[in-house]
């Protein structure tokens, strides 16, 4: 209780000081009114829906839009507040110097017109994030990119020149609210017509339950040679309460079986051979292994323990933190790793071949897109679906397609 009422007085506190700056170019008293009525809603829905939450009783929709309207209303202010503080930290030495030089003539309403203007500059700057993020809650989690990779190995059996393989990952079927825009990514991932799909876990949020209703989407999806998937760290269940273990094997084995009735076969530490024109490549998937808290189920040394040193490999581990900690220094060479878990943060700027970043890479080194290192790639997507913030900022729901060419890279 006591974390929550330091929350209210510490936000309301800087909303005052918002207000300041809204108010000295707003100047009619119903928009002030409306200024406060949506804060308190705003608010009070966060406090109703957060309040005694533990993550273990998993989140809703309700709960995700509580977050989203909660940060609509925050960034916007917080950027008046700063506009407002830097403007004040040169306002008042100086009204402090005036009064004290210029004496009673000095006193009032000090700088008026440039405290009006910077206000005025504020609320525009405010404006783009507000805008942003309601266009990312709207639109932007849908906006489905399909980002295509060359990739170039020198030992690529040639028959799989020019081999095409689709990536998807970080589903999270239980956030989803519009099952035509997942239909028609879908039928987007279908029309790359790829040899091979690929996901590499996160198949839901929480519960097997979440699939369900998606079960026959996904099932669409088509491939000459299959689709395979791994496990992410939220297909296991960790983060909800179970009225027994029995209760949560039951839900990953739900999910297990649920993966099979759409067509994919799942990689639990284990291998597979993609075969064509007597060539082959290894397929390797490894459970869920994460840094910093996260499940490290993923043994891969038993999930290549069928494969040849020598084969070429393309690894799927959910957590790119996995590639970092162990598979570039691994005895085996893996050609090519896929991995998704960081979601881009749904929120960065991009400029595709000149510009990439996100908070989150303050937490993840290899965090979206492609990377090399020691002969090795990496491909992190951005993630399909969407997580507890019900919107994308920047960084879009992705559906990778890398074609394998054999020969050495293009200088």
């Amino acid at each position: 209780m006591l974390r929550w009422i330091i929350f209210l007085a510490v936000f309301l506190i800087a909303d005052y000081y918002a207000f300041q700056a809204f108010k000295t170019v707003v100047k009619n008293n119903w928009i002030h009114l409306l200024y406060w009525v949506i804060t308190v809603l705003v608010i009070g829905n966060f406090v109703f829906q957060f309040y005694g939450f533990s993550r273990r009783n998993g989140l809703t929709h309700a709960h995700s839009y509580a977050v989203g309207l909660f940060i609509a209303l925050l960034v916007p202010k917080l950027v008046l507040v700063l506009g407002v503080f830097f403007e004040d930290v040169f306002r008042v030495p100086q009204a402090i110097y005036r009064y004290f030089t210029v004496g009673e003539a000095a006193k009032g309403n000090y700088f008026a017109s440039r405290r009006q203007f910077i206000s005025k500059v504020a609320l525009g700057v405010a404006a783009i994030p507000l805008a942003s993020i309601i266009y990312g809650i709207y639109k932007g989690r849908y906006n489905y990119k399909v980002l295509k990779y060359t990739l170039h190995f020198e030992d690529l059996p040639a028959a799989f020149d020019g081999y095409k393989l689709t990536q998807i990952s970080d589903i999270h079927s239980g956030s989803f609210d519009n099952m035509e825009k997942v239909k028609y990514a879908v039928d987007l991932i279908n029309e790359q017509d790829s040899d091979v799909i690929l996901f590499t876990g996160d198949i839901v949020n929480n519960k097997a339950e979440e699939l369900v209703p998606y079960k026959t989407v996904f099932n669409k999806l088509k491939a000459k040679d299959g689709l395979y998937s791994v496990l992410g760290n939220h297909d296991y269940g960790d983060y909800v309460n179970w009225e027994s273990d029995e209760a949560k094997h039951q839900n990953l084995e739900d999910l297990k079986a649920l993966q099979k009735e759409i067509g994919f076969n799942l990689l639990l530490n284990e291998s597979k051979y993609l075969e064509k024109n007597g060539e082959r490549i290894a397929l390797v998937g490894v459970e869920n292994w994460g840094a910093g808290g996260f499940k490290t189920a993923g043994d891969l040394h038993k999930a290549a323990a069928t494969i040849d040193k020598n084969d070429f490999k393309i690894l799927m581990s959910h957590d790119p933190s996995h590639w970092e900690k162990k598979v570039i220094d691994d005895d085996y060479h893996y050609h090519l790793t896929l991995s998704g878990h960081t979601h881009g943060m749904q929120f960065g700027i991009e400029i595709p071949g000149w510009f990439k970043w996100s908070p989150v890479k303050w937490r993840y080194k290899y965090w979206a897109g492609i990377y090399k290192e020691m002969g090795q790639y990496i491909n992190v997507n951005r993630g399909f679906g969407y997580l507890a913030f019900p919107g994308r900022i920047g960084i879009w729901p992705e559906i990778t397609v890398i074609e394998l060419k054999k020969g050495a890279e293009p200088v």
